[in-house]
């Protein structure tokens, strides 16, 4: 199964429609609360080219984006071959 990492913050709707989207998929992911965690949006933003919105998702170190970008996966059909 893929590494799947999803930056957050708690109030987020996009970040909780990523979640839903992985959880109906089964697909394991490490969550990164940059509420609870300030100091990791720095990191986040350097791993994602500088963007500093959320979510921002990796799935095997790659960043694929957020919340549209991962369901923009889902419709091409792509993410299944993402999380295998």
């Amino acid at each position: 199964m893929a590494k799947i990492e999803i930056y957050t913050t708690t109030t987020c709707p996009y970040c909780h429609a990523a979640k839903d989207l992985l959880t109906q998929k089964a697909a394991s992911f490490t969550e990164i609360s940059v509420t609870r965690e300030p100091n990791q949006r720095s990191t986040m933003q350097g791993r994602a080219g500088g963007r500093t919105s959320v979510p921002q998702i990796f799935i095997d170190g790659t960043h694929i984006g957020g919340c549209d970008d991962l369901y923009a996966l889902e419709e091409k059909g792509a993410l299944d071959t993402l999380l295998a």
